[in-house]
């Protein structure tokens, strides 16, 4: 990795540290790391971010939580020699924002840290930077690669159905699930779950992970944060069955592994299905929104009445009002009516094309429904209990 951290020189001269930093390329490996230092830690050297420079693999930023950490390669940086200093996080973040230098100057000695632009100068407290902890590097041989646009896309569409708050189970994190040729992400909540696989590639013939590896939201979202559609593919491997390493075109991620057994998710989805209604995701977001605006944290419920030829949409509070919304649907079948929680439809929706189509597998009122689209998602809802005529 030709970016990775190397170890500080010794000090020459009265410098430790001095490198010439390109601003924009600073501010914005600082943004993709700045979010995993804590605000308040046991640890105070945690709330600052380590800034490494190597004349020959070049600069890096690190920050870590001692669960979840990042290194992000620093475009723009030149220095004579090899060097590491502690950056504050907030004050540095400042800095970065409101400086109007095209090139900042960080440089630091025994006593002091020092950024300078053309018309700035701040001199700030000096760490440690021996008692920042060391972040492991992408070493490994073998390995699994996906394409980022398909992992972006399954984290987007999984880690939102997760429960961070649970204490039951592991499901404050979503389950990575490798094949020969798939990896499936699996999030739920216990009361509703996704699911979405995409093809997966093998570099050196890795073995497939054993157990069941949960991921943590945090660094879901970290590493989401950090992938856009056209870059190269990611690389991934489980180390001992204890965290993961994810190598992204710009920085490697590590994160432990949610601790505690997964449920046995296959459970949920019914044995078989008697109604399926495919509909248009645009159309049917926008319904349930609008049903959703007469609900309320006492009374969640809507009311979905599948007939022929149209979805009826019915919500009833006593302390706000009622709605009724319409949408055609292509069904001939018999009326089947289910109670949803509206925002556990939203959430999944919004993360789809408004142009997809998805399609409804349905059994009745006391069974989970199925959702499926073409693109290999699967999303199951439990539904809402209310007594009905």
């Amino acid at each position: 990795m030709p970016w990775a951290q190397s170890g500080p020189s010794k000090p020459t001269g009265g410098f430790r540290m001095r490198a010439v930093c390109h601003r924009e390329g600073l501010l914005s490996a600082f943004a993709a790391v700045s979010g995993v230092a804590p605000l308040r830690s046991p640890k105070a050297i945690l709330q600052n971010v380590k800034f490494t420079v190597d004349r020959t693999r070049g600069a890096t930023l690190m920050a870590t939580d001692l669960e979840v950490g990042i290194r992000a390669r620093v475009l723009g940086v030149t220095a004579e020699e090899n060097g590491a200093v502690v950056l504050p996080t907030a004050r540095m973040s400042s800095i970065l924002r409101t400086a109007l230098d095209e090139t900042l100057t960080i440089e630091s000695d025994d006593q002091r840290l020092l950024v300078r632009g053309a018309h700035s100068e701040f001199s700030l407290p000096l760490e440690d930077v021996e008692l920042f902890p060391e972040l492991p590097e992408f070493a490994a041989a073998s390995y699994h690669t996906i394409a980022a646009g398909d992992l972006k896309k399954l984290i987007r569409r999984t880690v939102f159905a997760t429960d961070v708050e649970s204490t039951r189970y592991a499901l404050g994190g979503v389950l990575f699930e490798f094949t020969a040729d798939l990896l499936a992400l699996v999030g739920t909540d216990g009361r509703r779950l996704a699911r979405m696989t995409a093809a997966l590639e093998a570099e050196n013939s890795p073995a497939l992970p054993g157990g069941s590896p949960v991921v943590p939201v945090k660094a879901l979202k970290l590493l989401e944060r950090n992938l856009l559609d056209d870059d190269p593919p990611v690389h991934l491997v489980i180390q001992a069955g204890t965290s993961i390493l994810i190598r992204t075109e710009s920085a490697v991620i590590y994160s432990r592994l949610v601790e505690g057994r997964f449920p046995r998710y296959q459970d949920v989805f019914p044995a078989s299905v008697e109604t399926k209604i495919p509909m248009q995701v645009g159309p049917l977001r926008i319904a349930v929104e609008q049903a959703a605006i007469v609900t309320s944290d006492e009374s969640r419920g809507v009311d979905f009445r599948f007939s022929e030829g149209v979805l009826s949409l019915i919500t009833q509070t006593a302390e706000i009002g009622s709605s009724h919304i319409e949408l055609p649907i292509p069904y001939e079948g018999k009326p089947i009516e289910i109670t949803f929680d509206p925002r556990y439809l939203i959430d999944a929706l919004k993360t789809l094309d408004d142009s997809a189509t998805i399609t409804a597998e349905l059994i009745d009122s006391k069974n989970a429904a199925v959702f499926r689209t073409d693109d290999h998602y699967v999303y199951v809802v439990m539904p809402l209990t209310r007594e009905r005529n």
